[in-house]
């Protein structure tokens, strides 16, 4: 169990973190001390720290945020987005020396200290994310104590990766419970939500719509999911490498068989595009942040968006980004204005036709798809994005409109 980094108003002790490449950056420890390992990524939200230490999507990674300073509003009760931090480290800046804010209880580095997770601040944040956009994603460890880099660096080769990680039953409830709306709204659809690391915002959203939502197991079957005969189904965030889950995509498969209409976010829009016989893949360095840009193929809008995702789904012909989150370093290769690539022209999958809804417009990754014979859809970001943007709430909204059709 990791120990305590030290106290306010003493100078912090020395830490490094060390990349599987052999690249070591030497800070100040910050929040708990000890070693810890996961996935070196980088987040470039400028606000909702919280929602990030707590969201169980960045399970066993490492997160740097390229925000300078981080912990100026403490934290507080309100915004967990689960019910612990699950990041396995955190990189910043510089931390805030003073936690002010009216909703504040504790200050960011206490509240580290107190769920046992490893901290560093380094001068180099603009390196370290340089460096993970050129060399991609990559294992890490957090040392703190006087750590040998070179022994730290043997230990993180030894690390587990994260392709081919399991790990949406590892975060997931293990036993289902209920949200329901607020008592001044009329409960006006079940729905029945896969927890693959649901964040607490998302049943909370779809609750504010009216919405009773069961919050499941990640390994519920398809029978125990359509059990309670509900409204519509929906398959949540969550960590780890789809291709991993093959529970959640046979799940998927057997409610869609049943025609019941079917929303599906991040984890969740993979694991559609993988029941409708669509690849996955690795992103080299994945979206982190609340200022994606995504164009719905269908009206030509672009909607700023919340992200968090190390992989993707593959575009129907085999092919994948070549930009950001991609293999190669180019942009889009095509006309995004519009649709005019024919990334929403329809495909045929075991469900009917479908088709690709939304594309990243920085890198040309596939950000959404549709089932045009089933009441079908997914998007790869989060509608719910509790501190912002909220550009594409709205799409809880499509998910009430499909099950009403339903009826």
């Amino acid at each position: 169990m990791p120990g305590t980094a030290g106290t306010p108003g003493q100078a912090a002790p020395p830490a490094i973190l060390v990349l599987e490449d052999g690249t070591t950056f030497s800070g100040t420890s910050f929040g708990a001390a000890g070693e810890s390992f996961g996935e070196m990524v980088f987040n470039t939200g400028m606000t909702g720290y919280q929602e990030t230490l707590t969201d169980p999507s960045y399970c066993r990674q490492i997160v740097a945020m390229t925000a300078p300073h981080i912990g100026n509003t403490g934290v507080n009760d309100d915004d967990p987005e689960s019910g612990r931090m699950w990041v396995s480290g955190y990189v910043v800046r510089e931390p805030a020396r003073i936690a002010s804010n009216w909703r504040s209880r504790r200050s960011l580095d206490s509240e580290l200290r107190a769920q046992g997770v490893t901290g560093i601040a380094i001068s180099g944040t603009r390196a370290l994310t340089r460096h993970l956009r050129e060399r991609g994603a990559m294992r890490a460890a957090i040392a703190t104590d006087g750590a040998d880099p070179d022994e730290v660096l043997q230990r993180v080769l030894a690390s587990p990766s994260m392709i081919g990680a399991d790990l949406a039953r590892e975060v997931s409830t293990a036993v289902p419970y209920t949200v329901d709306p607020p008592a001044s709204v009329a409960v006006r659809y079940r729905v029945a939500a896969v927890d693959l690391g649901i964040k607490t915002a998302t049943p909370r959203s779809m609750a504010l719509r009216g919405c009773q939502v069961q919050v499941l197991p990640a390994t519920s079957t398809a029978a125990e999911i359509l059990a309670a005969s509900p409204d519509g189904v929906f398959f949540s965030n969550g960590p780890g490498d789809p291709a991993a889950a093959g529970y959640a995509v046979e799940a998927m498969r057997g409610v869609l068989a049943e025609g019941v209409p079917v929303f599906g976010i991040c984890l969740g829009s993979q694991i559609l595009g993988r029941a409708l016989g669509l690849g996955t893949y690795k992103l080299r360095f994945g979206h982190r942040g609340v200022n994606q840009p995504v164009m719905d193929l269908r009206t030509g809008r672009v909607h700023i968006t919340s992200h968090n995702h190390g992989f993707a789904v593959a575009m129907p012909d085999g092919g994948s980004a070549s930009g950001g989150g991609g293999s190669g370093g180019g942009g889009l290769s095509g006309d995004a204005s519009g649709g005019g690539s024919g990334w929403d022209s329809p495909f045929e999958s075991p469900f009917g036709r479908a088709q690709v809804s939304h594309v990243n417009l920085n890198d040309g990754v596939v950000e959404g798809l549709r089932l045009l014979d089933t009441p079908a859809f997914s998007v790869q970001y989060h509608p719910e994005a509790a501190p912002g943007p909220h550009d594409a709430s709205a799409l809880f909204d499509e998910f009430c409109t499909l099950m009403e059709r339903a009826k």
